[in-house]
């Protein structure tokens, strides 16, 4: 059965090598990059319909979700595959970190503001997060900001981490209305992710040595594309995080507290809240 699928961080990497497989299994792909030049060209070369929003702009997140609201009355997938990890730490015009805007703040506004289309449609909602969970996250509920201490690397962790958290506090507030939530690490994918940042990360992912490293973004899309034409349930446990097509067993143990992800949605929704 075609399904329509949103893929947030398609013009590049994962996003775009998983919006190529599942366009050419049948399904109805719906591109959104921060770049207009690669979204366009990625849009165009599967003739699917793109939209352009940056996530450290709050602004442009509620404009594409009442685009997509508008555009699309049934969401059968939606891939919260953007984000990435940055430099030195950056205020947002939205007055936010901006790898904590970026990887989480901009997703949960992304999702929250869909709820009605989402849940309507009994969705899945999937994150890409990351192994950093577990090995750079040193995660502050009253620290989301990241100022005390700042390092790309436990930011972006912080980030990832709090995917995790947003997934089963999504599945737990949602699955009863439809929603199938779950997350995934891609592995380490040779793709632009840590271009920005002047982290060790930068040479992994783009040193003579990443080949050593790194996978391709084929490769890393294909728990993506398994879990986006999966049914929940049976392919996947909704609400739960997934490491090689597994539930991963080795986590960063704050991953697993209800209390902590019930206190991030409530933080993150009072930060998107406009006035």
């Amino acid at each position: 059965m075609s399904k329509t699928i949103v893929i947030t961080g398609a013009s590049d990497g994962v996003g775009a090598a998983a919006a190529r497989q599942l366009h050419a299994a049948g399904h109805r792909i719906v591109i959104v990059g921060r770049s207009p030049a690669k979204t366009t060209a990625i849009a165009n070369e599967l003739g699917a319909a793109h939209y352009i929003a940056d996530f450290s702009d709050l602004t442009q997140v509620r404009t594409l979700a009442q685009e997509l609201s508008q555009a699309y009355p049934t969401i059968d997938v939606l891939a919260n595959n953007a984000g990435g990890i940055m430099g030195d730490r950056t205020i947002t015009s939205d007055g936010n970190e901006l790898t904590f805007q970026v990887n989480h703040l901009a997703p949960f506004l992304l999702t929250t503001l869909l709820l009605p289309t989402l849940t309507a449609s009994k969705a899945t909602v999937i994150q890409t997060a990351s192994r950093a969970a577990r090995v750079f996250g040193k995660f502050d509920i009253e620290d989301l900001q990241n100022a005390k201490n700042y390092a790309p690397h436990t930011a972006y962790g912080n980030g990832k981490l709090e995917n995790i958290l947003f997934t089963s506090e999504l599945q737990r507030r949602y699955g009863n209305q439809g929603i199938n939530a779950v997350a995934f690490h891609p592995g380490i994918v040779a793709t632009q992710f840590a271009a920005d940042t002047t982290h060790l990360m930068r040479h992994i992912y783009h040193g003579w040595f990443k080949r050593f490293f790194t996978i391709t973004p084929e490769q890393g899309a294909d728990q993506l594309v398994w879990l986006a034409q999966g049914t929940p349930e049976d392919t996947f446990t909704p609400g739960a995080y997934y490491e090689e097509r597994k539930i991963a067993q080795n986590i960063n143990p704050d991953s697993l507290n209800p209390e902590l992800a019930r206190s991030l949605w409530e933080k993150s929704e009072a930060l998107v809240k406009t006035p």
